[in-house]
């Protein structure tokens, strides 16, 4: 066996280790790729991950996976970062899929057996809700951005149609591009050189999925097509992909219930491992009508839609980073695309409230959650455990 190969091989242990243990979110994240692939390994340099994190937080798609991959590029090219990827998705989206036949099997044989989640229900919109004020600070630095955010947030509240999403997104770009003489000059913009296999694939496979569904009405091709135009259109990670999935699964298709949609997101934030894998949970119940098959095949095409896309582009763009970077109008755009990004995020706090009951105890376990998550230090695989956990004492002790 080659140096090289060993290498790999070290490489791909550690993507697992990370897709095992990674819980706390993107920071968390991030400071785990820091001591183990630039500090214990050495696969990249410190400053090469910062960049590599920029870039994959300005390109639409699941960031972490991206930045997982875009590592995997670097140190061993395209068949590595396709095997760092695998590594990395498959654990979370196990257990996203398990998960969905545990609930449908629970709802179907037990009534009433999501009483279990009654608190964990609320609880996910105390996630929400943090995750909207963490993105907010970090992203809106002016009034023009904050009117961006506040029209997204207004659209979405009354035409929650999904195709309205990726409108809105453009019009956010194009609107603050137009001020990139506000942009420094950060060194001589040169003309680029760009290889457009990726990019040719990333749309192609976008149009076929298209064309193919509209033709055959085949589920699994539209259900590829559903999460593969998302995951090409979502700008800001997981919990951006939150209103998009609630308003075209639950409100759009009916595919799912707001109850069941909520206790799947609160499952997906007390596992490590991307955030995007709340699709393979909602793609399983889409298609449970096929049985066991139908929560396979499911979750594994609802898996490949979600995070090939941006893993395509994040492919296309790094070979021109280093000269794309350097031109303003793009940097001048993310301000836009992340106002109404953070827009979303707002709307889908109250998108998700909206079907619960607004009682006392939703109230308090959405301050709870909020405040546990703000004012301490306890994980969220532990919050959400405690929110288990009471609903089990409540509904033996209560019914």
């Amino acid at each position: 066996m080659s140096v090289r190969t060993v290498r790999y091989y070290v490489f791909l242990k550690d993507i697992l280790v990370l897709s095992l243990t990674a819980f706390g979110g993107p920071q968390a994240f991030l400071a785990m790729l820091l001591e183990r692939m630039v500090k214990k390994r050495g696969y990249i340099q410190e400053e090469e991950l910062w960049e590599l994190n920029a870039l994959c937080n300005m390109l639409p798609g699941p960031s972490s996976t991206q930045l997982v991959s875009a590592i995997g590029f670097r140190v061993g090219g395209p068949n590595l970062a396709y095997l760092a990827l695998l590594v990395w998705i498959l654990p979370a989206t196990i257990i996203m899929v398990t998960a969905a036949v545990l609930i449908d099997f629970l709802q179907e044989n037990t009534p009433g057996a999501l009483n279990f989640a009654r608190f964990i229900q609320p609880m996910a919109i105390g996630f929400i809700i943090f995750a909207a004020q963490k993105t907010i600070s970090k992203m809106i630095k002016t009034t023009e951005a904050m009117i961006l955010m506040l029209i997204s947030a207004f659209v979405a509240f009354f035409y929650s149609s999904p195709y309205i999403f990726p409108v809105m997104l453009i019009i956010g770009g194009l609107s603050t591009s137009m001020k990139y003489k506000n942009q420094p000059k950060v060194a001589e913009e040169s003309p680029l050189t760009i290889r457009w296999s990726n990019f040719y694939l990333w749309g192609g496979v976008l149009i076929l999925a298209a064309i193919g569904g509209a033709i055959t009405k085949y589920q699994p091709i539209l259900l590829f097509e559903n999460f593969y135009r998302n995951g090409s259109l979502i700008f800001g990670g997981g919990q951006v992909l939150v209103p998009y999935l609630y308003t075209e699964f639950v409100e759009f298709k009916h595919f799912l219930s707001s109850e069941e949609f909520l206790t799947g997101y609160a499952i997906s934030q007390g596992i490590p491992g991307p955030t995007f894998s709340i699709s393979s949970y909602v793609g399983a119940l889409s298609m449970r009508e096929s049985g066991l098959i139908g929560f396979i095949t499911g979750g594994l095409i609802s898996a490949a839609g979600i995070f090939l896309p941006g893993i395509f582009l994040i492919f296309f763009v790094i070979r021109f980073w280093d000269q794309l970077k350097l031109y303003r109008p793009v940097r001048a755009a993310l301000e836009g695309i992340n106002a109404v990004s953070c827009g979303m995020l707002i709307a889908a706090a109250y998108l998700l409230f909206e079907p619960l009951e607004a009682n006392s105890t939703n109230i308090f376990f959405i301050l709870g959650t909020y405040s546990l998550l703000q004012f301490t230090k306890i994980s969220s695989p532990m919050i959400i455990a405690g929110g288990l956990v009471l609903g089990i004492i409540t509904q033996h002790f209560l019914g």
